[in-house]
Protein backbone atom coordinates (compact mmCIF):
# COMPACT_ATOMS: atom_id res chain seq x y z
CA UNK A 1 0.00 0.00 0.00
CA UNK A 2 1.34 3.20 -0.93
CA UNK A 3 2.60 5.57 1.81
CA UNK A 4 3.39 8.44 -0.59
CA UNK A 5 0.37 10.36 -1.90
CA UNK A 6 1.64 12.94 -4.58
CA UNK A 7 -0.80 15.98 -5.52
CA UNK A 8 -0.76 17.77 -8.40
CA UNK A 9 -3.23 20.18 -10.57
CA UNK A 10 -2.15 18.81 -14.00
CA UNK A 11 -0.32 15.15 -14.57
CA UNK A 12 0.97 14.68 -18.08
CA UNK A 13 1.00 10.37 -18.56
CA UNK A 14 0.04 10.09 -22.24
CA UNK A 15 0.31 12.91 -25.59
CA UNK A 16 -3.38 11.63 -25.71
CA UNK A 17 -4.82 12.66 -22.21
CA UNK A 18 -4.26 16.48 -22.20
CA UNK A 19 -4.27 16.89 -18.17
CA UNK A 20 -1.17 18.66 -18.54
CA UNK A 21 -0.26 22.33 -20.17
CA UNK A 22 3.26 21.90 -19.54
CA UNK A 23 6.19 21.93 -17.32
CA UNK A 24 4.55 21.08 -14.19
CA UNK A 25 2.16 18.46 -15.54
CA UNK A 26 5.15 16.97 -17.47
CA UNK A 27 7.59 17.12 -14.27
CA UNK A 28 4.41 15.26 -12.16
CA UNK A 29 4.47 12.34 -14.92
CA UNK A 30 8.13 12.01 -14.58
CA UNK A 31 8.07 11.73 -11.12
CA UNK A 32 5.24 9.32 -11.19
CA UNK A 33 7.17 7.11 -13.21
CA UNK A 34 10.62 7.17 -11.84
CA UNK A 35 8.48 6.48 -8.55
CA UNK A 36 7.32 3.09 -10.25
CA UNK A 37 10.82 1.91 -11.21
CA UNK A 38 12.67 2.85 -8.01
CA UNK A 39 9.68 1.22 -6.38
CA UNK A 40 8.67 3.95 -4.21
CA UNK A 41 5.13 3.30 -2.78
CA UNK A 42 3.14 6.21 -4.30
CA UNK A 43 0.08 7.29 -5.27
CA UNK A 44 -1.17 10.24 -7.26
CA UNK A 45 -4.20 12.41 -6.88
CA UNK A 46 -5.00 15.07 -10.03
CA UNK A 47 -8.35 16.13 -11.73
CA UNK A 48 -9.70 14.92 -14.60
CA UNK A 49 -9.96 17.62 -17.26
CA UNK A 50 -12.10 16.55 -19.69
CA UNK A 51 -11.62 19.47 -22.31
CA UNK A 52 -8.02 19.02 -21.31
CA UNK A 53 -6.55 22.88 -21.36
CA UNK A 54 -6.86 23.80 -24.75
CA UNK A 55 -5.78 22.81 -28.81
CA UNK A 56 -4.00 25.45 -29.95
CA UNK A 57 -4.77 26.75 -33.90
CA UNK A 58 -2.68 29.93 -35.19
CA UNK A 59 -3.85 31.66 -37.96
CA UNK A 60 -1.70 32.94 -40.98
CA UNK A 61 -1.14 36.02 -38.64
CA UNK A 62 0.09 33.88 -35.67
CA UNK A 63 -3.02 34.76 -34.10
CA UNK A 64 -3.74 32.08 -31.28
CA UNK A 65 -7.19 30.62 -31.39
CA UNK A 66 -8.02 28.35 -28.27
CA UNK A 67 -10.70 25.10 -28.86
CA UNK A 68 -11.24 22.63 -26.10
CA UNK A 69 -9.38 19.51 -26.20
CA UNK A 70 -11.77 16.84 -25.41
CA UNK A 71 -10.78 13.07 -25.04
CA UNK A 72 -12.47 9.78 -24.85
CA UNK A 73 -11.38 9.53 -20.83
CA UNK A 74 -12.44 5.36 -20.93
CA UNK A 75 -9.81 4.92 -23.33
CA UNK A 76 -6.98 5.35 -20.94
CA UNK A 77 -9.06 5.16 -17.44
CA UNK A 78 -10.98 2.98 -15.46
CA UNK A 79 -13.74 4.45 -13.55
CA UNK A 80 -13.50 3.46 -9.50
CA UNK A 81 -17.01 2.59 -7.71
CA UNK A 82 -16.27 5.07 -4.70
CA UNK A 83 -17.90 8.33 -4.61
CA UNK A 84 -17.18 11.11 -2.21
CA UNK A 85 -18.32 14.48 -1.45
CA UNK A 86 -17.11 17.83 -1.12
CA UNK A 87 -18.90 21.20 -0.17
CA UNK A 88 -18.87 23.95 -2.62
CA UNK A 89 -20.92 27.45 -2.17
CA UNK A 90 -22.75 24.96 0.55
CA UNK A 91 -23.54 22.51 -2.08
CA UNK A 92 -22.73 18.88 -1.47
CA UNK A 93 -20.72 18.25 -4.84
CA UNK A 94 -20.02 14.47 -5.48
CA UNK A 95 -16.93 13.23 -6.95
CA UNK A 96 -15.78 10.00 -8.85
CA UNK A 97 -12.26 8.80 -9.74
CA UNK A 98 -10.67 7.25 -12.73
CA UNK A 99 -7.55 5.54 -12.40
CA UNK A 100 -4.32 5.11 -14.46
CA UNK A 101 -1.73 2.75 -13.59
CA UNK A 102 1.71 4.04 -14.37
CA UNK A 103 3.64 0.55 -14.62
CA UNK A 104 7.51 0.65 -13.62
CA UNK A 105 10.10 -2.12 -13.64
CA UNK A 106 10.20 -2.38 -9.79
CA UNK A 107 5.89 -1.07 -8.75
CA UNK A 108 2.77 -0.38 -10.39
CA UNK A 109 1.90 4.00 -9.08
CA UNK A 110 -1.96 4.14 -9.37
CA UNK A 111 -2.52 7.96 -10.39
CA UNK A 112 -6.27 8.82 -10.00
CA UNK A 113 -8.19 11.62 -11.98
CA UNK A 114 -10.92 13.18 -10.25
CA UNK A 115 -14.68 13.68 -11.71
CA UNK A 116 -17.38 15.95 -10.95
CA UNK A 117 -19.07 15.11 -13.89
CA UNK A 118 -22.22 13.54 -12.46
CA UNK A 119 -25.96 13.32 -13.00
CA UNK A 120 -26.45 14.39 -9.18
CA UNK A 121 -24.13 17.84 -9.58
CA UNK A 122 -25.64 20.66 -10.90
CA UNK A 123 -24.75 22.02 -14.62
CA UNK A 124 -22.15 24.44 -12.96
CA UNK A 125 -20.38 21.52 -10.89
CA UNK A 126 -20.64 18.67 -13.33
CA UNK A 127 -18.22 21.05 -15.12
CA UNK A 128 -15.74 21.94 -12.53
CA UNK A 129 -13.11 18.95 -13.39
CA UNK A 130 -13.60 20.25 -17.24
CA UNK A 131 -10.84 22.70 -17.79
CA UNK A 132 -7.22 23.18 -16.43
CA UNK A 133 -6.46 26.70 -16.00
CA UNK A 134 -9.82 27.65 -16.95
CA UNK A 135 -12.63 30.04 -15.78
CA UNK A 136 -12.20 32.85 -13.48
CA UNK A 137 -11.33 32.97 -9.75
CA UNK A 138 -14.48 30.90 -7.87
CA UNK A 139 -14.02 28.21 -10.79
CA UNK A 140 -10.46 27.92 -9.81
CA UNK A 141 -10.80 28.00 -6.01
CA UNK A 142 -13.40 25.11 -6.54
CA UNK A 143 -11.42 22.65 -8.60
CA UNK A 144 -8.75 23.11 -5.34
CA UNK A 145 -11.29 23.02 -3.32
CA UNK A 146 -12.35 19.42 -5.25
CA UNK A 147 -8.03 18.69 -5.75
CA UNK A 148 -7.03 19.33 -1.68
CA UNK A 149 -10.09 18.39 0.23
CA UNK A 150 -12.29 15.81 -2.26
CA UNK A 151 -8.66 14.29 -3.35
CA UNK A 152 -7.74 13.35 0.58
CA UNK A 153 -11.51 12.23 0.97
CA UNK A 154 -11.02 9.79 -1.87
CA UNK A 155 -7.82 8.60 -0.97
CA UNK A 156 -9.91 7.54 2.49
CA UNK A 157 -12.69 5.87 0.31
CA UNK A 158 -10.07 3.90 -2.14
CA UNK A 159 -8.63 2.25 1.28
CA UNK A 160 -5.27 4.77 1.41
CA UNK A 161 -6.21 5.19 5.67
CA UNK A 162 -2.04 4.52 6.47
CA UNK A 163 -0.63 7.24 3.86
CA UNK A 164 2.87 8.91 5.52
CA UNK A 165 3.04 11.87 3.69
CA UNK A 166 1.17 14.69 1.44
CA UNK A 167 3.61 15.83 -1.29
CA UNK A 168 2.38 19.25 -2.98
CA UNK A 169 3.33 19.52 -6.47
CA UNK A 170 3.10 23.31 -6.48
CA UNK A 171 0.04 25.04 -3.62
CA UNK A 172 -3.25 23.84 -5.91
CA UNK A 173 -3.55 21.38 -3.59
CA UNK A 174 -2.94 23.23 -0.66
CA UNK A 175 -6.47 22.90 1.30
CA UNK A 176 -5.36 19.40 1.56
CA UNK A 177 -4.11 21.06 4.88
CA UNK A 178 -7.66 21.80 5.74
CA UNK A 179 -8.60 18.86 5.39
CA UNK A 180 -5.97 16.87 7.17
CA UNK A 181 -6.10 18.96 10.13
CA UNK A 182 -9.68 18.94 10.58
CA UNK A 183 -9.33 14.57 10.21
CA UNK A 184 -6.88 14.58 13.09
CA UNK A 185 -8.94 16.81 15.59
CA UNK A 186 -11.83 14.59 14.89
CA UNK A 187 -10.46 11.74 15.67
CA UNK A 188 -9.13 13.30 18.99
CA UNK A 189 -12.86 14.39 19.48
CA UNK A 190 -12.38 17.98 18.94
CA UNK A 191 -13.76 20.82 16.83
CA UNK A 192 -11.23 23.08 17.28
CA UNK A 193 -7.46 22.94 15.87
CA UNK A 194 -4.89 22.01 18.25
CA UNK A 195 -0.85 22.47 18.57
CA UNK A 196 -0.90 18.94 18.52
CA UNK A 197 -3.10 19.05 15.32
CA UNK A 198 -0.63 20.94 13.42
CA UNK A 199 2.39 19.29 14.27
CA UNK A 200 0.83 16.34 13.13
CA UNK A 201 0.01 17.71 9.63
CA UNK A 202 3.21 19.69 9.54
CA UNK A 203 5.09 16.07 9.60
CA UNK A 204 2.86 14.56 6.68
CA UNK A 205 3.64 17.75 4.02
CA UNK A 206 5.87 18.64 1.78
CA UNK A 207 5.57 21.08 -0.48
CA UNK A 208 7.45 21.87 -3.80
CA UNK A 209 7.33 25.21 -5.49
CA UNK A 210 8.22 26.03 -8.89
CA UNK A 211 7.98 29.27 -9.75
CA UNK A 212 9.08 32.97 -8.25
CA UNK A 213 6.61 34.40 -10.69
CA UNK A 214 4.04 35.97 -8.91
CA UNK A 215 0.64 34.33 -11.20
CA UNK A 216 1.83 30.90 -10.09
CA UNK A 217 0.67 31.50 -6.39
CA UNK A 218 -2.90 31.66 -6.09
CA UNK A 219 -4.45 33.96 -3.78
CA UNK A 220 -8.40 34.84 -2.57
CA UNK A 221 -9.89 37.19 -1.15
CA UNK A 222 -11.90 35.71 2.24
CA UNK A 223 -15.44 36.88 1.55
CA UNK A 224 -14.70 34.60 -2.04
CA UNK A 225 -13.20 32.01 0.27
CA UNK A 226 -15.99 31.98 2.64
CA UNK A 227 -18.79 31.87 0.16
CA UNK A 228 -17.07 29.04 -1.61
CA UNK A 229 -15.05 27.20 0.85
CA UNK A 230 -17.61 28.20 3.83
CA UNK A 231 -16.45 27.89 7.45
CA UNK A 232 -13.27 25.98 8.58
CA UNK A 233 -11.47 26.03 11.79
CA UNK A 234 -8.22 26.29 9.69
CA UNK A 235 -9.11 30.18 8.79
CA UNK A 236 -9.05 31.26 12.43
CA UNK A 237 -5.37 30.76 12.33
CA UNK A 238 -4.84 33.53 9.80
CA UNK A 239 -0.73 34.13 10.37
CA UNK A 240 -0.66 30.52 8.76
CA UNK A 241 -2.94 30.78 5.50
CA UNK A 242 -3.18 34.16 4.94
CA UNK A 243 -0.87 36.92 3.67
CA UNK A 244 -2.13 40.60 2.77
CA UNK A 245 -5.50 39.47 4.13
CA UNK A 246 -6.26 36.48 1.40
CA UNK A 247 -5.94 32.99 1.50
CA UNK A 248 -2.53 32.76 -0.12
CA UNK A 249 -1.98 28.92 -1.11
CA UNK A 250 1.27 28.91 -1.53
CA UNK A 251 1.70 30.42 2.04
CA UNK A 252 -1.15 27.85 3.93
CA UNK A 253 1.48 25.11 2.11
CA UNK A 254 5.07 26.77 3.44
CA UNK A 255 3.31 26.58 7.35
CA UNK A 256 1.75 23.47 6.89
CA UNK A 257 4.69 21.72 5.56
CA UNK A 258 8.21 20.01 7.30
CA UNK A 259 9.74 20.05 4.12
CA UNK A 260 9.95 22.88 1.25
CA UNK A 261 12.23 23.17 -1.68
CA UNK A 262 12.81 24.88 -5.25
CA UNK A 263 13.50 22.86 -8.36
CA UNK A 264 17.13 24.24 -8.64
CA UNK A 265 19.75 25.74 -6.42
CA UNK A 266 19.41 29.03 -8.05
CA UNK A 267 15.55 28.41 -7.60
CA UNK A 268 16.07 27.01 -3.44
CA UNK A 269 17.89 30.84 -3.47
CA UNK A 270 15.16 33.11 -5.46
CA UNK A 271 12.42 31.39 -3.23
CA UNK A 272 14.46 31.93 0.43
CA UNK A 273 14.67 35.76 -0.14
CA UNK A 274 10.95 35.72 -2.27
CA UNK A 275 9.60 34.01 1.06
CA UNK A 276 12.08 35.54 3.86
CA UNK A 277 11.87 33.13 6.89
CA UNK A 278 11.35 29.86 5.65
CA UNK A 279 13.55 26.83 5.29
CA UNK A 280 13.53 26.04 1.68
CA UNK A 281 15.90 23.38 0.44
CA UNK A 282 16.47 22.81 -3.81
CA UNK A 283 15.85 19.22 -5.70
CA UNK A 284 16.98 19.99 -9.15
CA UNK A 285 14.60 18.72 -11.39
CA UNK A 286 15.10 15.60 -13.66
CA UNK A 287 13.34 13.83 -16.44
CA UNK A 288 13.02 10.47 -17.24
CA UNK A 289 14.98 8.94 -19.37
CA UNK A 290 13.15 5.51 -20.94
CA UNK A 291 10.25 8.41 -21.62
CA UNK A 292 12.39 11.10 -23.39
CA UNK A 293 14.68 9.40 -25.34
CA UNK A 294 14.21 8.76 -29.09
CA UNK A 295 14.12 5.19 -30.13
CA UNK A 296 17.23 5.40 -31.89
CA UNK A 297 19.30 6.89 -28.81
CA UNK A 298 17.00 3.79 -27.10
CA UNK A 299 18.32 1.41 -29.59
CA UNK A 300 22.10 2.79 -29.09
CA UNK A 301 22.25 3.03 -25.38
CA UNK A 302 20.49 -0.77 -25.12
CA UNK A 303 23.83 -1.75 -26.97
CA UNK A 304 26.28 -0.15 -25.19
CA UNK A 305 25.28 0.83 -21.93
CA UNK A 306 22.87 -2.21 -21.13
CA UNK A 307 20.72 -1.63 -17.44
CA UNK A 308 20.83 2.28 -18.18
CA UNK A 309 17.23 2.47 -17.98
CA UNK A 310 17.04 1.46 -14.30
CA UNK A 311 20.58 2.77 -13.63
CA UNK A 312 20.40 6.27 -15.37
CA UNK A 313 24.07 7.53 -13.70
CA UNK A 314 25.26 4.65 -16.07
CA UNK A 315 24.86 7.59 -18.96
CA UNK A 316 28.14 8.92 -18.14
CA UNK A 317 29.35 5.93 -20.09
CA UNK A 318 28.37 7.81 -23.35
CA UNK A 319 31.23 8.94 -23.73
CA UNK A 320 32.81 5.93 -24.90
CA UNK A 321 30.39 5.47 -27.63
CA UNK A 322 32.12 6.37 -31.14
CA UNK A 323 31.08 9.48 -32.43
CA UNK A 324 29.76 8.10 -36.01
CA UNK A 325 27.15 5.94 -33.91
CA UNK A 326 26.30 8.78 -31.80
CA UNK A 327 26.30 10.88 -35.29
CA UNK A 328 23.91 8.47 -37.07
CA UNK A 329 21.26 7.85 -34.13
CA UNK A 330 21.12 11.37 -34.21
CA UNK A 331 20.16 11.18 -37.91
CA UNK A 332 17.57 9.12 -37.49
CA UNK A 333 15.83 11.32 -34.78
CA UNK A 334 16.22 14.39 -36.78
CA UNK A 335 14.84 12.55 -40.03
CA UNK A 336 11.33 11.92 -37.98
CA UNK A 337 11.47 15.75 -36.72
CA UNK A 338 11.65 16.94 -40.42
CA UNK A 339 9.18 14.34 -41.41
CA UNK A 340 6.70 15.69 -39.28
CA UNK A 341 7.39 19.61 -40.15
CA UNK A 342 6.29 18.69 -43.41
CA UNK A 343 3.38 17.08 -42.65
CA UNK A 344 2.31 19.77 -40.09
CA UNK A 345 3.71 22.97 -42.07
CA UNK A 346 3.99 21.96 -45.41
CA UNK A 347 7.40 23.26 -44.90
CA UNK A 348 10.76 20.92 -45.61
CA UNK A 349 13.67 21.94 -43.75
CA UNK A 350 16.74 20.42 -44.75
CA UNK A 351 18.75 17.85 -42.88
CA UNK A 352 21.84 18.94 -43.44
CA UNK A 353 21.11 22.53 -41.75
CA UNK A 354 22.15 23.21 -38.30
CA UNK A 355 18.37 23.21 -36.61
CA UNK A 356 17.77 25.30 -33.45
CA UNK A 357 15.31 24.18 -31.59
CA UNK A 358 12.91 26.61 -29.23
CA UNK A 359 9.89 25.20 -27.68
CA UNK A 360 8.25 26.32 -24.35
CA UNK A 361 5.01 28.04 -22.62
CA UNK A 362 4.58 31.06 -24.85
CA UNK A 363 4.82 34.30 -22.15
CA UNK A 364 7.18 37.26 -22.22
CA UNK A 365 9.91 36.43 -19.91
CA UNK A 366 11.13 33.50 -21.95
CA UNK A 367 11.90 35.70 -24.64
CA UNK A 368 11.14 33.42 -27.59
CA UNK A 369 11.69 36.15 -30.16
CA UNK A 370 15.40 37.32 -28.29
CA UNK A 371 16.75 35.22 -31.35
CA UNK A 372 15.21 38.26 -33.58
CA UNK A 373 16.10 41.35 -31.37
CA UNK A 374 18.34 41.53 -34.56
CA UNK A 375 17.01 40.81 -37.84
CA UNK A 376 20.24 42.19 -39.56
CA UNK A 377 22.85 40.37 -37.29
CA UNK A 378 21.28 37.10 -37.90
CA UNK A 379 21.36 37.63 -41.83
CA UNK A 380 25.10 38.02 -41.43
CA UNK A 381 25.80 35.57 -39.25
CA UNK A 382 24.12 32.98 -41.87
CA UNK A 383 26.26 34.75 -44.71
CA UNK A 384 29.31 34.48 -42.53
CA UNK A 385 29.68 31.36 -40.61
CA UNK A 386 26.83 28.95 -42.93
CA UNK A 387 23.07 27.92 -42.56
CA UNK A 388 20.78 28.11 -39.68
CA UNK A 389 17.03 26.65 -39.37
CA UNK A 390 14.69 27.18 -36.59
CA UNK A 391 11.88 25.59 -35.33
CA UNK A 392 9.41 27.35 -32.31
CA UNK A 393 6.61 25.61 -30.17
CA UNK A 394 4.60 26.48 -27.75
CA UNK A 395 1.31 27.81 -26.20
CA UNK A 396 0.13 30.92 -24.46
CA UNK A 397 -2.13 30.70 -21.67
CA UNK A 398 -5.57 32.21 -23.29
CA UNK A 399 -5.28 35.17 -20.69
CA UNK A 400 -1.62 36.21 -21.55
CA UNK A 401 -2.01 38.58 -24.16
CA UNK A 402 1.92 39.56 -24.08
CA UNK A 403 2.85 35.77 -24.87
CA UNK A 404 -0.15 35.47 -27.74
CA UNK A 405 1.89 38.83 -28.71
CA UNK A 406 5.30 37.10 -28.88
CA UNK A 407 4.34 34.44 -31.07
CA UNK A 408 2.43 37.23 -33.49
CA UNK A 409 6.36 39.06 -33.57
CA UNK A 410 7.93 35.60 -34.28
CA UNK A 411 5.12 34.98 -37.61
CA UNK A 412 5.90 39.29 -38.59
CA UNK A 413 9.74 38.09 -38.55
CA UNK A 414 9.54 34.95 -40.80
CA UNK A 415 9.18 36.58 -43.83
CA UNK A 416 11.46 38.72 -43.45
CA UNK A 417 14.14 36.01 -42.87
CA UNK A 418 12.56 33.43 -45.11
CA UNK A 419 15.21 33.32 -47.81
CA UNK A 420 18.10 33.82 -44.69
CA UNK A 421 17.01 31.62 -41.72
CA UNK A 422 13.97 29.28 -42.33
CA UNK A 423 11.46 29.74 -39.42
CA UNK A 424 8.40 27.08 -38.50
CA UNK A 425 6.34 27.55 -35.77
CA UNK A 426 4.41 24.40 -35.56
CA UNK A 427 1.39 24.35 -33.22
CA UNK A 428 -0.02 22.56 -30.63
CA UNK A 429 2.91 22.09 -28.84
CA UNK A 430 2.21 18.50 -26.36
CA UNK A 431 4.27 15.78 -25.35
CA UNK A 432 4.78 13.94 -28.46
CA UNK A 433 5.95 17.16 -30.50
CA UNK A 434 8.14 17.77 -27.08
CA UNK A 435 9.61 14.51 -27.93
CA UNK A 436 10.61 15.15 -31.57
CA UNK A 437 11.46 18.54 -30.76
CA UNK A 438 14.26 17.92 -28.12
CA UNK A 439 15.46 14.38 -29.92
CA UNK A 440 15.25 16.38 -33.77
CA UNK A 441 17.18 19.86 -33.14
CA UNK A 442 20.70 20.50 -33.53
CA UNK A 443 20.64 23.08 -30.82
CA UNK A 444 18.51 23.54 -27.81
CA UNK A 445 17.76 27.62 -27.23
CA UNK A 446 16.58 28.54 -24.18
CA UNK A 447 16.27 32.59 -23.77
CA UNK A 448 14.34 33.25 -19.71
CA UNK A 449 14.73 36.87 -18.14
CA UNK A 450 16.92 36.09 -15.22
CA UNK A 451 15.80 34.77 -12.38
CA UNK A 452 12.66 33.77 -13.32
CA UNK A 453 13.59 30.15 -14.54
CA UNK A 454 12.89 28.46 -11.90
CA UNK A 455 14.03 25.16 -13.47
CA UNK A 456 13.22 24.15 -17.39
CA UNK A 457 13.40 20.53 -18.10
CA UNK A 458 13.49 20.78 -21.87
CA UNK A 459 17.44 21.42 -22.03
CA UNK A 460 17.16 17.87 -20.22
CA UNK A 461 15.04 16.10 -22.38
CA UNK A 462 17.44 17.51 -24.86
CA UNK A 463 20.49 16.31 -23.63
CA UNK A 464 19.07 12.94 -23.21
CA UNK A 465 19.45 12.92 -26.66
CA UNK A 466 22.47 14.29 -27.29
CA UNK A 467 21.13 17.75 -27.69
CA UNK A 468 23.54 20.73 -26.47
CA UNK A 469 21.77 23.91 -25.12
CA UNK A 470 22.43 27.72 -25.97
CA UNK A 471 21.16 28.95 -22.99
CA UNK A 472 20.72 31.80 -20.12
CA UNK A 473 22.55 31.03 -16.64
CA UNK A 474 19.45 30.63 -15.13
CA UNK A 475 17.45 27.59 -13.44
CA UNK A 476 18.93 24.05 -14.20
CA UNK A 477 21.55 25.41 -16.97
CA UNK A 478 23.21 27.34 -14.18
CA UNK A 479 24.27 23.29 -12.72
CA UNK A 480 24.67 21.89 -16.29
CA UNK A 481 26.20 24.05 -18.20
CA UNK A 482 30.57 23.46 -18.64
CA UNK A 483 31.07 26.13 -21.34
CA UNK A 484 31.94 24.45 -24.96
CA UNK A 485 31.61 21.02 -23.16
CA UNK A 486 27.80 20.78 -22.37
CA UNK A 487 27.11 23.46 -24.52
CA UNK A 488 26.90 27.54 -24.42
CA UNK A 489 25.98 30.15 -21.71
CA UNK A 490 24.28 33.42 -23.31
CA UNK A 491 25.27 36.34 -20.91
CA UNK A 492 27.45 35.50 -17.76
CA UNK A 493 26.97 34.83 -14.48
CA UNK A 494 26.72 38.46 -12.90
CA UNK A 495 22.65 37.55 -13.14
CA UNK A 496 20.31 41.08 -13.23
CA UNK A 497 16.98 41.80 -11.00
CA UNK A 498 13.55 41.11 -12.88
CA UNK A 499 14.13 44.68 -12.98
CA UNK A 500 17.16 44.73 -15.16
CA UNK A 501 16.66 44.96 -19.17
CA UNK A 502 19.52 42.83 -20.51
CA UNK A 503 17.37 42.12 -23.77
CA UNK A 504 20.70 43.53 -25.82
CA UNK A 505 23.47 42.67 -24.01
CA UNK A 506 21.81 38.92 -24.06
CA UNK A 507 20.88 39.32 -27.69
CA UNK A 508 24.59 40.17 -28.31
CA UNK A 509 25.80 37.19 -26.39
CA UNK A 510 23.63 34.85 -28.20
CA UNK A 511 24.64 36.25 -31.87
CA UNK A 512 28.38 35.93 -30.66
CA UNK A 513 28.26 32.92 -29.83
CA UNK A 514 25.70 31.40 -32.48
CA UNK A 515 28.55 33.35 -35.51
CA UNK A 516 31.87 32.50 -33.90
CA UNK A 517 31.58 29.20 -32.30
CA UNK A 518 28.76 27.36 -32.57
CA UNK A 519 27.90 27.64 -36.08
CA UNK A 520 31.44 27.02 -37.44
CA UNK A 521 31.85 24.17 -34.86
CA UNK A 522 28.66 22.29 -36.44
CA UNK A 523 30.06 22.96 -40.29
CA UNK A 524 34.02 23.03 -39.90
CA UNK A 525 35.09 20.96 -37.00
CA UNK A 526 32.12 18.30 -36.72
CA UNK A 527 34.33 16.19 -34.35
CA UNK A 528 34.06 18.41 -31.75
CA UNK A 529 30.44 19.37 -32.23
CA UNK A 530 29.87 15.57 -31.39
CA UNK A 531 32.01 15.35 -28.52
CA UNK A 532 29.68 18.51 -26.31
CA UNK A 533 26.72 15.98 -27.93
CA UNK A 534 28.16 13.04 -26.22
CA UNK A 535 28.89 15.08 -23.00
CA UNK A 536 25.71 16.44 -22.60
CA UNK A 537 24.69 12.64 -22.78
CA UNK A 538 27.56 11.81 -20.42
CA UNK A 539 27.51 14.40 -17.92
CA UNK A 540 23.91 16.01 -17.74
CA UNK A 541 21.52 13.01 -19.05
CA UNK A 542 23.08 11.34 -16.55
CA UNK A 543 22.35 13.82 -13.58
CA UNK A 544 19.30 15.70 -14.68
CA UNK A 545 16.60 12.48 -14.30
CA UNK A 546 14.07 11.94 -12.67
CA UNK A 547 15.29 8.97 -11.15
CA UNK A 548 18.20 10.91 -8.82
CA UNK A 549 15.41 13.43 -8.26
CA UNK A 550 13.09 11.15 -6.58
CA UNK A 551 15.53 9.45 -4.65
CA UNK A 552 16.46 13.34 -3.80
CA UNK A 553 13.18 13.63 -1.94
CA UNK A 554 13.30 10.06 -1.00
CA UNK A 555 15.99 10.92 1.18
CA UNK A 556 15.41 14.36 2.43
CA UNK A 557 11.52 14.52 2.65
CA UNK A 558 9.68 11.36 2.22
CA UNK A 559 11.64 9.03 5.01
CA UNK A 560 12.54 12.05 7.39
Amino acid sequence: MASVAYFSMEVGLNAGMPTYAGGLGVLAGDTLRSAADLGVPMVGVTLLHRKGYFHQRLDPAGRQIEQPAEWTVADFLVEQPERVFVAIEGRRVRLRSWKCDVRGTESVVPVYFLDSDLPENSAYDRALTDVLYGGDARYRLGQEVILGVGGVRMLRALGYGALERFHMNEGHSSLLVMELLEEHARAAGRTEIAAEDIANVRQKCIFTTHTPVPAGHDQFPMDLVSGVVGESPLFALKDRCCHDGMLNLTYLALNFSHYVNGVAMKHGEVSRKLFSGYTIDAITNGVHPATWTASAFRELFDRHIPGWRQDNFSLRYALSIAREEVSRAHAGAKARLIDHVARQAGTRLEPEVLTVGFARRATAYKRADLLLHDVERLKTIVARAGPVQVIYAGKAHPHDDSGKAVIERIFRAAPMLRSYVPIVYLENYDMELGRLLTSGVDLWLNTPHPPLEASGTSGMKAALNGVPSLSVLDGWWIEGHIEGVTGWAIGDKDRPSVEDDRTASDAASMYDKLEHVIVPMFYRHRDDFVDVMRYAIALNGSFFNSHRMVEEYVLKAYAV
